[in-house]
């Protein structure tokens, strides 16, 4: 007998509708499964057999044959643990009901509970643009599930409690989505701003990059509170729309570092991978290509701590996700295109011991160590970095002071009317913020004033700026603007953005 069901699959960030053919006829007992199926695909035949028994169904014993259409797509995991049961069930007559409006997906145990699995968010979507009416997923997943419209997602905790809603014995509600405005009011961000003393410059350097998503870079010596400052940036991150908020979340669920019982992501994300990563685990990659950390902070931040101590090949792997905000892995079996429209906050010492231009303590880096320790950071990747700023030594009179610093929340309130600006700016295209503003718009949404532009003439001859480094000033002047409600960049906004980026000329061009 022939029984079908359906289930999804994944490619890259994108699910993908899957029929699970099931076929039993006369032959030796044997349970074969075709498709491309992977290792983990394999094995769920032990774990069916072992459900259906301890379920207390009949395990056929006949000639089992399982197709996973389409036949040349390779299927990964333990997502079809669920359809392949029922497919069976259905097979060898012990379930009756019609199963055409709906897919299932879930991992079993022996005992025939349904566990949790990667990537159900994709797999909704797929699923709803599919016409699928319903989606049966483990209840681990329900949350997640639900935050799609149009679409039934039903939780299962186990194959009983399926059978009894197909029955119609014990009917289960759908899952129902959290009100996507009120999730960022138990986003659990810690980190104040008010926690730190002075760096009054380098307190406006991470409001401008975080008001227009631009790149950071902070230099200074130990202790004086670089990794503090960037630790507290997504305390005045702007909020996600929900457009940014699926797109995130759907990373983080193939990925399968998704909290569990979460819907979307209730904050951007924070990424703060260790200096021996490589870089693999940077952009992504694998076997069955995986999205790496650059992909894990889209819509958020990647904070990369003592950033000379990252290998040559890993730093540079990120020059091209800095520029095209994807990142594209090819495979033989498949090239997949994951999106990583992050903001890179970098933090470094001025040289190996870290006293390089410290007012009080010595360095003892030879000239030669120094330089060699700097370039370290090449000079392309350097140029993609927005704003380069000195973090020098906190003095005693402000680390005694008892006057409370700004709080996050005052400075997170011009951030959200910095990015509204940006967003009715650039409604109807696909440009989110600032830094993300293509060449060719450029000229209408930077205008300037005419002692604006002289100036920017001046600039460039004196600093010897590369056209790229021209357009991301650009970019920054717009963002200072937009903080200042300006519809037009002025000197002031031009000026304060050229700070902002001389300090490369301090260290790296003696």
């Amino acid at each position: 007998m022939f029984a079908r069901v359906n289930s999804m699959g994944l490619i890259g960030i994108d699910g993908f509708l899957i029929d699970v053919e099931a076929d039993l006829s006369q032959g030796l007992p044997g349970f074969d499964v075709v498709g491309l199926p992977g290792a983990a695909v394999r094995e769920s035949r032990d774990r069916v057999r072992a459900s259906m028994k301890n379920c207390g169904f009949t395990y056929p014993v006949s000639r089992i044959t399982v197709n996973l259409a389409p036949a040349d797509v390779r299927k990964e995991g333990s997502v079809y643990d669920l359809p392949l049961l029922l497919a069976l069930l259905k097979a060898s007559g012990q379930l009756e009901m019609p199963l055409d409006e709906s897919a299932f997906v879930g991992e079993l145990s022996l005992a025939g509970e349904v566990r949790p699995i990667r990537g159900v968010l994709p797999m909704v979507l797929a699923a709803r643009d599919s016409g699928i009416k319903r989606v049966f997923v483990p209840t681990d997943n329900a949350a997640e599930g639900a935050v799609v419209d149009g679409i039934d997602v039903i939780p299962v905790s186990s194959v009983s409690s399926l059978l009894g809603h197909l029955s119609g014995a014990a009917v289960i509600s759908p899952a129902v989505p959290e009100d996507f405005p009120n999730i960022f009011m138990s986003c659990g961000i810690t980190n104040d701003f008010s926690d730190i003393c002075g760096q009054a410059v380098a307190r406006r350097a991470l409001e401008v990059a975080a008001a227009g998503s631009h790149n950071i870079l902070l230099i200074g010596p130990p202790g004086s509170g670089k990794s503090m400052l960037a630790r507290r940036l997504p305390s005045i991150l702007p909020d996600m729309t929900q457009a940014e908020a699926l797109e995130a979340t759907k990373i983080h669920s193939i990925a399968g570092t998704l909290p569990g019982g979460a819907g979307l992501l209730k904050s951007r994300p924070f990424r703060s991978p260790h200096h021996g990563v490589s870089a693999a685990g940077l952009t992504g990659g694998g076997t069955v290509p995986r999205p790496g950390e650059a992909s894990l902070a889209h819509q958020g931040v990647l904070f990369l701590d003592e950033l000379p101590e990252f290998s040559r090949v890993a730093m540079e792997a990120l020059r091209q996700p800095l520029e095209d905000s994807r990142v594209t892995i090819s495979r033989v079996s498949a090239s997949l295109t994951y999106p990583c429209s992050f903001m890179l906050v970098a933090a470094m010492n001025p040289c190996p011991c870290g006293y390089f231009g410290h007012p009080t303590r010595q360095c003892k880096c030879s000239p030669v160590a120094q330089q060699s320790y700097l370039a370290r950071i090449s000079g392309p990747l350097l140029d993609r970095i927005d704003l380069h700023i000195e973090v020098p030594p906190v003095e005693y009179e402000q680390l005694s002071s008892k006057q409370p610093s700004e709080s996050s929340a005052e400075i997170r309130e011009r951030v959200n009317a910095a990015r509204l600006r940006q967003l009715e700016r650039f409604k109807g295209t696909e440009v989110s913020c600032n830094a993300r503003i293509h060449p060719g718009m450029l000229r209408e949404t930077c205008a300037m004033t005419d002692s604006a532009s002289k100036m920017l003439q001046g600039v460039f001859d004196r600093m010897g700026l590369s056209a790229r480094a021209y357009d991301r000033l650009l970019k920054v002047a717009r963002t200072i603007a937009d903080l200042d409600s300006a519809d037009i960049i002025d000197t002031q906004h031009l000026a304060e953005a050229v700070q902002y980026r001389s300090l490369d000329r301090k260290y790296w061009r003696k």
